[in-house]
């Protein structure tokens, strides 16, 4: 693999049928083995509903075992691939951007929650809810006029059901709601970790100490404060060097590096690999 090579950043548009139609929503079925390779990113929201199947789905490069009854939830930026058994049915609704921040508040939890929780064991119940939902999403879609309103309202009921079934599987949710500080520290971080590196900064920014910021994150995730940087440091580096065209110095520089080599260091210290063998080894 050269060091120009990269992965590429897909539009909604490149999956659409019809050029000349809206493209704020789309609906596909999988049916059968599917295999994406190469690490790529997508620039729309996935809710991804599985009927049955086998194989493996890589998000942010954790790989996620395929099985039956479950959603997996893809945003913009985020890497992926997958490789589905020849048993595989799934549902897939792709969403634009503009579309999903309209009813995103319907997800209850934050967007970093979900991204640390992309794939949800459904009850089939639920899973019969949410796949009357996609079905009828795609009676709509097919309608014309499209009455983009019922779409926007089926949307919210589907991002609800998924939120109540987060909760209810994933302990650490019943932590950010029992301490919300902790769940505006993942936000903060999210937002500033390219600057900011520091747990005094966040601890500051939140009105505690960066002790007790230490504290709560140890006894609640089993982690030191400084990890959760690191880990979206780290998360973001990965990105960056196999669905951009950037040089190593160049990721290094918008990550807040100045110096290549502590960078380099820093990377390898938390892969046991440099930058360029990470990049040549996927």
């Amino acid at each position: 693999m050269s060091a120009k090579e990269h992965f590429p950043i897909f539009g909604i548009r490149a999956f659409q049928d019809n050029v000349q139609n809206d493209c704020s929503f789309l609906y596909h079925e999988l049916r059968g083995e599917r295999y994406i390779e190469k690490p790529h990113k997508h620039d729309f929201f996935v809710f991804l509903l599985i009927e049955k199947g086998s194989g493996t789905h890589s998000i942010d490069f954790i790989d996620y075992k395929v099985g039956a009854h479950q959603i997996h939830l893809l945003f913009p930026d985020q890497v992926h691939r997958w490789s589905f058994g020849k048993n595989t049915v799934g549902y897939q609704l792709m969403i634009s951007r503009p579309a999903f921040e309209a009813f995103s508040h319907s997800l209850r939890f934050s967007a970093v929650l979900y991204q640390h929780h992309p794939v949800i064991e459904l009850a089939p119940e639920v899973f019969r809810q949410l796949l009357y939902e996609f079905k009828s999403i795609q009676n709509e879609l097919n309608k014309q006029p499209v009455h983009w309103e019922i779409i926007h309202l089926r949307n919210q009921l589907i991002a609800q059901l998924i939120s109540r079934e987060a909760e209810n599987k994933f302990e650490d949710m019943t932590v950010y709601r029992t301490k919300p500080v902790l769940l505006k520290y993942l936000s903060l971080i999210n937002a500033n970790y390219k600057e900011q590196k520091s747990v005094a900064f966040y601890a500051e920014q939140l009105n505690i100490s960066p002790n007790y910021l230490n504290i709560l994150c140890k006894r609640h995730f089993q982690v030191p404060a400084t990890f959760l940087i690191q880990n979206r440091v780290m998360l973001e580096a990965k990105r960056l060097i196999l669905a951009s065209d950037k040089t190593i110095k160049e990721i290094a520089f918008e990550l807040g590096f100045n110096d290549l080599a502590y960078f380099s260091n820093f990377f390898k210290s938390q892969t046991g690999a440099s930058p360029r063998q990470f990049k040549e080894q996927l």
